[in-house]
């Protein structure tokens, strides 16, 4: 029996399980008076290395402003071309299009929604200088594949890590590694609703190369290294220190958070394994899986009548995303990608929850069962 509203995410009913110590924390950081910069910063810093196995953890005011980062770091300079998939969120495009760099669109694999080696080669022209594969609803890209293409062709791999914090790839070899920590650069968001969310905007930026740490720490903070000399160009991106306070409390649940993600994921997968007109997302053998998003690919003749009938039911749903990227005005392109052009006709993200004794998941489950009777 349902209970309490149904929301997509939860944030209420995971600060409620943490208030006492988010609470005395953020009292204690005002009370320093410490709000930019302060101790809690690289606190945080650290014990996120830690997690990630990296070795340089750079924080930064919030997603946009860590892949802008990444790419001025690699001196990315107007005119050269990056590859991306164009079925993801806008900032992976939009920070390398303020900065005059070219972006190539790939297509992606329908089942895993990433990128492929397979979709990224034919697009490698000699004005490519990076691939950038997004982690897309919280599993890995193919990351063997991508660095191999990277090391045939010279090209950096700055990843887009923004919806995959915590998630584990396995290569070939045996090696484990936790996206965002592979290629050049990783890059990730840490606004609310992700699976490591501050309670504003936040973000940082991961590497494992020395010149390149230092390099991102300096445009971070007006191109300089030591105070009031600027001997590169950069910007202002900080993370302040209320919102590492809080990052640093929800950093030792993640795994627990992750953890009731997944269970939901096993639930909605047996629910909707044998129904005709829905697919349910495809995990891959060499990827763990933190399902910031659960999306199902659902008969395009009826996505958007299930999508309705959820919504009068108290159930809400999102579509990630209706306008795939190439087709927005200031990005259009004329590049054929059929499956992205598909993928946005069929998706449907449902209510995901790191609280999930209050995600009224039996509810919603049986409501689209019914639709499909």
């Amino acid at each position: 029996m349902r209970n309490t509203k149904v929301n997509m995410i939860d944030l209420m009913g995971q600060y409620k399980k943490i208030k006492k110590e988010v609470d005395t924390n953020i009292i204690s950081t005002i009370e320093s008076g410490r709000f930019v910069n302060g101790p809690i910063v690289s606190v945080f810093c650290e014990n996120l290395k830690k997690f990630l196995r990296v070795k340089y953890v750079i924080p930064c005011a919030n997603g946009t402003d860590a892949l802008q980062i990444a790419y001025m770091a690699l001196g990315l300079k107007p005119g050269d071309e990056i590859i991306c998939p164009s079925w993801t969120y806008i900032a992976t495009a939009e920070a390398a299009l303020v900065l005059g760099i070219k972006t190539i669109f790939c297509d992606v694999d329908l089942d895993t929604f990433n990128m492929t080696a397979e979709k990224v080669e034919p697009l490698i022209s000699d004005k490519t200088k990076a691939i950038v594969p997004v982690h897309l609803y919280g599993q890995s890209v193919n990351m063997d594949d991508i660095i191999s293409l990277a090391r045939k062709y010279n090209l950096k791999v700055i990843e887009d890590n923004a919806q995959a914090i915590g998630c584990e790839y396995e290569f070939k070899s045996g090696v484990k590694r936790m996206t965002g920590t592979i290629g050049d650069i990783g890059t990730t968001s840490f606004y609310p609703s992700k699976n490591l969310g501050c309670f504003g905007d936040g973000g940082a930026i991961f590497t494992n190369d020395d010149k390149l740490a230092k390099r991102i720490k300096m445009i971070s903070n007006h191109g300089e290294e030591v105070k009031y000399k600027h001997d590169i160009i950069g910007c202002n991106s900080r993370l302040d220190s209320i919102q590492a306070e809080i990052l640093n409390i929800k950093l030792k649940y993640l795994k627990e958070y992750n953890k009731n993600r997944n269970l939901m994921a096993k639930n909605y997968n047996s629910a909707f394994t044998e129904l005709s007109d829905i697919k349910v997302p495809k995990k891959i053998k060499n990827s763990t899986h933190v399902y910031h998003q659960y999306t199902i690919k659902v008969n395009k003749d009826c996505r958007d009548e299930l999508k309705n009938y959820l919504l009068k039911n108290g159930i809400p749903t999102m579509i990630y995303y209706p306008i795939p990227i190439h087709k927005q005005s200031p990005y259009r392109s004329d590049t054929n990608l059929p499956n992205t052009d598909k993928l946005s006709k069929t998706v449907l993200s449902l209510p995901i929850h790191t609280e999930i004794e209050n995600s009224n998941q039996e509810y919603i489950i049986q409501k689209i069962l019914n639709f499909f009777k």
